[in-house]
């Protein structure tokens, strides 16, 4: 959430009847926010404000069936095999499922990982988002999401956070929330660009009751500033402002987060290759907000360095017996989001500079149930990776022939961490943060390193 307060806003005032709340906030973290004028202080201080290597953090709530995607068994029996075949890709070898024709066209630009071995086995995002399992020994303040750990340690470009996330709340689970900053605190959580309603972007984001509509108006944005500004000055307080609060005043100003957040400012035809959002509310999942790919794309190309998103609800079993049918559903839409996002980064040369990983908390059973669905399966899971500068067209570990758990090279979610980490340019055996105590942590836990496959 996005929020400005003006002289209408007069909770816990000072005397002047203005509070640091009613000059400037963005936030929307569980406990407080992070102000414009502290990304630029971090910007400054860590002089990396230059750099533009950023990850796309896709998250698919539930646990998508790595059977069915990408790591079919053909030759398996009926009741592990499913009901959908292999196509081949533009890599000789490599096999997916029939149902990502758009993908198989472009498996040189990604890697897919067949044995992530690691899963939790909750549905839960955290280890999504912090590469750790909730049992693990958490220091107090708990585990940051990951991308509280890129925010500390390389601060953010003017007027986009380094930590945003697109991820929409999913009822009673923890599917949509992107983690919180943990030890480090919430001035470094992910920055929530969404809410409950999918069309609340545009409510949740105001200006002295401005919708996001107006916002795109410059002039009425402007026009608003001016307002805000003209209300200060009147109280004395502009002369005592810092630079970074001046700095502030003049980007919120230029829109650039609400104009990242505009995906009307594509040409149509980008648009158009993404497909069109289906807003409707599955059951305790996300809904298919599939140009949330584009929004991610156009926030890291404004300096966003960690975006992470939800996308749709995969838990199809139980009594619903819709593990196939809605895959059916799903696959092609997924198809043609992500292969849209891996054809404009490339197009816009950015395919060594943003890294994506796709994955959920686990994957699903080999053997199919009674309902013609398959169930919670933690012992084997998957992680598509692409750009990045990694080195891709390839698979990355094997299963075995039924899909039961990894025989070739196991892998866990920090590795994959680890990765997208080297990925940003940070230094894993170097880099820290301290938590409240003054104790230094670093990223990962000893022992870990970055893929040799992707990055050796």
């Amino acid at each position: 959430m996005l929020e400005l307060f003006g002289k209408n806003d007069r909770k816990s005032s000072h005397c002047d009847g203005y509070s640091r709340r009613d000059f400037l906030k963005v936030g929307g973290m569980a406990a407080g926010g992070l102000s414009l004028s502290q990304l630029l202080g971090m910007e400054a201080k860590s002089r990396t404000g230059s750099s533009h290597k950023a990850v796309i953090n896709i998250y698919l709530p539930g646990g998508p069936s790595h059977l069915d995607m990408f790591d079919l068994k053909p030759d398996a029996p009926s009741e592990i095999r499913g009901d959908f075949q292999p196509i081949s890709t533009n890599v000789p070898g490599i096999q997916i499922c029939e149902l990502f024709p758009k993908l198989a066209k472009m498996a040189d630009k990604y890697a897919i990982i067949r044995s992530l071995a690691d899963s939790d086995g909750a549905h839960d995002c955290y280890q999504c988002m912090t590469g750790h399992k909730k049992r693990d020994n958490a220091p107090p303040g708990g585990w940051p999401a990951w991308g509280s750990w890129v925010s500390t340690l390389q601060g953010s470009k003017p007027g986009i956070p380094a930590n945003v996330s697109l991820m929409y709340p999913t009822g009673n689970r923890t599917w949509g929330e992107a983690g919180t900053g943990g030890f480090i605190g919430n001035s470094h959580a992910p920055m929530g660009l969404v809410d409950k309603d999918p069309n609340a972007r545009a409510k949740s984001m105001t200006l002295q009751g401005m919708s996001l509509d107006r916002l795109m108006d410059r002039e009425a944005l402007r026009a608003s500033m001016d307002r805000l500004k003209a209300n200060i000055d009147t109280t004395g307080q502009m002369e005592g402002l810092d630079t970074y609060n001046r700095q502030a005043l003049e980007i919120l100003a230029d829109g650039n987060l609400a104009a990242a957040l505009d995906v009307s400012q594509e040409h149509p035809s980008v648009v158009e290759r993404y497909g069109i959002n289906d807003p409707k509310y599955q059951r305790d999942g996300a809904p298919k907000m599939i140009r949330n790919f584009l929004v991610a794309r156009r926030l890291v190309e404004a300096g966003a360095r960690v975006v992470s998103l939800n996308y749709s609800r995969w838990d199809w079993h139980g009594g619903d017996g819709l593990n196939f049918p809605r895959s059916r559903e799903e696959f092609p839409l997924l198809d043609q989001g992500l292969s849209a996002l891996i054809t404009d980064l490339h197009e816009r040369g950015l395919q060594d500079d943003v890294s994506i990983v796709m994955w959920g908390e686990f994957g699903r059973t080999p053997k199919i149930n009674k309902m013609n669905s398959r169930d919670h399966w933690p012992k084997a899971n998957f992680a598509f990776v692409a750009g990045g500068g990694m080195n891709l067209g390839q698979v990355i570990g094997a299963t075995d022939k039924h899909g039961n758990e990894p025989i070739e090279r196991p892998v866990k979610f920090q590795e994959v961490f680890a990765t997208l980490y080297h990925n940003l340019g940070i230094d894993l055996s170097s880099a820290t943060v301290e938590d409240a105590s003054g104790r230094p942590h670093f990223l990962v836990d000893p022992g870990i390193k970055p893929m040799r496959e992707l990055v050796g």
